[in-house]
């Protein structure tokens, strides 16, 4: 978290997403506020996670383990479009919205991800970043069809 915080005090973040109960719950204590957390209340598959605490609005969506919903898309959207601090809870699994939070994410925002037994991922969204999501989730469609 103090290496995630030098690194917005010198990129200067439009806003910080956080996706994953661990990360979201260290994002939390430190002091920073993400625009949108995304949790599902489980770490690693099996560990029961801790409520974060109390914001604006919380959404619950369900999202399947190795999917995205529209439902879970729509609620990402919706939440970066509004400016509240929203929690989305994932009936499911989140890991793969990420993709969609830097699809629909402001340039140069933050989204932050656990990466198990390693650390943290931060991603700033840009229109490069866009465009390889883009990609990434066509190939996705395109492998299951």
């Amino acid at each position: 978290m103090k290496k995630l915080g030098e690194i917005a005090q010198k990129e200067k973040p439009s806003e910080i997403i956080s996706i994953g109960d661990i990360v979201s719950q260290n994002i939390h204590t430190s002091g920073f506020n993400p625009q949108l957390t995304v949790i599902d209340y489980i770490s690693l598959r099996d560990q029961i996670m801790p409520k974060q605490p109390e914001v604006e609005k919380t959404v619950h969506v369900k999202n399947p383990q190795g999917t995205i919903t529209e439902e879970a898309i729509q609620a990402i959207r919706e939440a970066l479009a509004s400016g509240v601090h929203t929690h989305i809870v994932v009936e499911g699994e989140e890991d793969l919205l990420a993709l969609i939070a830097v699809l629909y994410a402001p340039e140069n925002a933050f989204v932050v991800y656990g990466q198990p037994h390693c650390g943290i991922v931060v991603i700033k969204v840009s229109s490069e970043k866009k465009a390889e999501v883009k990609r990434l989730l066509n190939e996705m469609k395109s492998s299951k069809s």
